[in-house]
Parts: structure tokens; sequence; C-alpha cells
């Protein structure tokens, strides 16, 4: 296969992902299209990297990357978890009334 393809399908999920983070209101529909991205970026760096063939850096870095994206699960489901317990609703325009 070919570098173009496995580019187009990272900007295809990309694209997916930044409009599911802009146009959700739910914070777990939210966190989903973050690791859409994120899994866009990681099929670029394994893709450059079998490109490049013999350099690891690509998929080593995709490694640090899904170590990041499970930490921001775990942290983002616990926020979200926190604001439906004290809201009733995983809706990110309320917390914005928790200020005064």
């Amino acid at each position: 296969m070919y570098l173009n393809e496995f580019l187009l399908l990272s900007l295809f999920l990309f694209c997916v992902g930044v409009y599911g983070a802009l146009a959700r209101r739910s914070g777990v529909l939210v966190l989903m299209s973050i690791e859409l991205m994120l899994n866009a970026a990681n099929i670029n760096l394994i893709a450059f990297s079998a490109f490049y063939k013999g350099d690891l850096s690509g998929q080593v870095f995709a490694l640090f990357v899904i170590t990041i994206a499970a930490a921001e699960v775990g942290v983002g489901l616990a926020i979200v978890l926190l604001l439906y317990r004290n809201l009733a609703s995983a809706d990110l325009d309320r917390p914005s009334a928790m200020k005064g």
C-alpha cells in the first residue's frame, strides 16, 4: 500500500475527530473525538515509520501517544463522572453555571 492511502485515512479520522469535539456537548463524546484525533496521529507516525524502513522512532512515539491517551481517558472520565454526579447531566455547557 502507498503512503498516501494512510495519510488520507488519517486526515479523515482527524477531521471527524475535530468535528466531533467542536459540535458535541456530551463530555463522553468529546473524549471519544479526542481519541479519534490521537489515533489519526498514531496512523501518521506508524505510516512514516514504515515508509522510512529501519526507522522505529515513529512506532516508539506512537506507544507514548497510546500511554498518554490512556491517562487522558482516565482523568477525563473522572471529570465527566464528577460533573454528572453534581449536575445530573454530562452536558459541557452546564459547568459554566457553577462559576459563582
